[in-house]
């Protein structure tokens, strides 16, 4: 009896790695699906806590295409390891704080390690080449097979056909003739094989869940670097990032509002790790002290908040603060007015 063949599949919960996957499925190999968590790539958690967002989907989309394929899926932490590439990129960045290359190196170098530890045969991509401009160009795509140690390993289904043979096309365990020759950033092709294959519902046709791509997010993320003086991070900074209005007056410190009453009850789950205030003689947001205020910075941050209840208007607001020990006081303050608000302290 001859031997299953067995491969290994990166899935990021967009469409282009699920069509590699059924791709390869179709011929026959037994695929399971692998995610890397880096923190980073969390769309559905965001969507579940504003308001703005309630239509949009609240899933992890990477367990979504795993069961709509009936495959099994290995979610692997790599929180801690994922640091350095973000801090170190080797190849730089790409859009905004997105170590694009580094990351695929990386993720691929993993993926080889988990199908040598379990016993597979090649590794899956979604890549398609010329659709991301950093890591999907035909001069790079050779860098992520040799560096990641992947070399003739690694299979991309969807533009197979523009590449070298792999070693499971050599051996004969895929046949070349049904792989793809999709490039460019286009979707018409993507989209058109995925009603072949009777996939809807999928998330972003384009994929990009990695917050690191949005320049908002990224611009947060330098700020937090700047001023704590290190690049470094934990994953309480990754998930705030995503939320709310964040306001530096200066270095010592800076004040996360929130904008709506999701992201107030999200916000509520740190009051034990921050400063926080809120409006005590109206009603108000919700917001976290980041960094070391002097008593003159907390004064300001409490007309901050105040700014952004009901009491923006009155003479005076109340503003009911906690410190790290679970201390309470009462500020009085007027709301800062608008035109005392400068667009420079909005990260």
């Amino acid at each position: 009896m001859s031997k299953q063949i067995k491969a290994v599949s990166l899935i990021s919960g967009g469409l282009d790695s699920m069509l590699a996957t059924k791709a390869i499925m179709e011929q026959g190999i037994h695929v399971e699906g692998i995610n890397f968590f880096t923190g980073f790539c969390v769309e559905g958690h965001t969507h579940a806590i504003r308001q703005k967002d309630k239509e949009k989907p609240k899933r992890n989309n990477s367990l979504w295409v795993a069961e709509t394929l009936g495959i099994k899926l290995h979610i692997i932490d790599i929180i801690e390891e994922y640091k350095d590439v973000l801090i170190n990129p080797k190849h730089g960045y790409g859009a905004n704080m997105n170590p694009c290359l580094d990351c695929k190196v990386f993720m691929v170098k993993k993926a080889k390690q988990w199908m040598e530890e379990n016993d597979f045969d090649f590794i899956i991509t979604g890549e398609v080449m010329g659709q991301r401009p950093m890591s999907q160009r035909r001069e790079t795509m050779p860098i992520i097979s040799a560096e990641s140690g992947a070399d003739d390993r690694l299979v991309r289904p969807l533009c197979g056909q523009n590449l070298p043979a792999t070693l499971p096309e050599r051996e004969g365990w895929i046949k070349r003739e049904e792989l793809f020759g999709f490039s460019g950033r286009g979707r018409k092709p993507q989209m058109a094989l995925a009603e072949q294959y009777g996939l809807s519902d999928y998330s972003q046709p384009a994929g990009g869940c990695c917050f690191l791509t949005d320049e908002s997010y990224s611009a947060k993320l330098v700020d937090l670097w700047k001023a704590r003086g290190t690049k470094d991070y934990e994953l309480d900074d990754v998930m705030l990032l995503k939320v709310g209005r964040h306001i530096r007056p200066n270095q010592n410190f800076k004040v996360i509002v929130a904008r709506e009453d999701g992201e107030g009850r999200f916000l509520q789950g740190y009051k034990n790790n921050y400063i926080n205030m809120n409006c005590a003689s109206h009603r108000g947001p919700l917001a976290l002290i980041d960094g070391d205020p002097s008593a003159e910075d907390l004064y300001l941050a409490a007309q901050i908040v105040a700014r952004y209840g009901q009491g923006r208007d009155a003479e005076q607001v109340d503003v009911l603060v906690r410190d790290l020990a679970g201390n309470e006081s009462t500020l009085q303050v007027k709301p800062l007015a608008k035109d005392k608000l400068p667009k420079e302290w909005f990260v």
